[in-house]
């Protein structure tokens, strides 16, 4: 009788451990996902933003706004996941010199706990970006 106790310990000790690492394992690609998804999304609307006509009268970089977001929303909409759900703020847009803070909210799958609650954790990634040149 108390090796079967044994045994049923160890079978729902595993069951624990193989959730609790699912859950770990999702958090942790979300997070990772947005962070990656979000830097490269910004750089490149940043650079499609950049105004060339003040570039090439003044000689210097200075995004316009409304197209950075207006870039930013396409490219991260082409480039997501269609099961999540996304929330995007956009903060201290400078067109010169050109900075951008971007807060990306997103949550993880939600697991059923017990018969009338739902687990789900909400993933929050903040990215400011700086566009600078070189100078020769």
């Amino acid at each position: 009788m108390k090796e079967t106790f044994w045994t049923y310990l160890l079978i729902v000790l595993g069951l624990f451990v193989i959730v609790v690492m699912i859950i770990v394992q999702d958090l942790t690609g979300t997070s990772e996902e947005d962070y990656y998804l979000t830097k490269e999304v910004m750089q490149a609307a940043m650079i499609d933003s950049i105004d060339y006509g003040v570039y090439r009268q003044y000689g210097e970089i200075r995004i316009v706004e409304q197209k950075f977001v207006e870039n930013f929303i396409r490219r991260f909409s082409d480039s997501i996941n269609s099961t999540k759900t996304y929330q995007i703020e956009f903060y201290e847009i400078y067109e010169e010199p050109p900075k951008a803070t971007v807060r990306v909210k997103t949550g993880t799958s939600e697991y059923q706990v017990s018969a009338d609650s739902t687990v789900d954790f909400d993933i929050v990634t903040i990215l400011s970006g700086i566009l600078e040149e070189k100078i020769q």
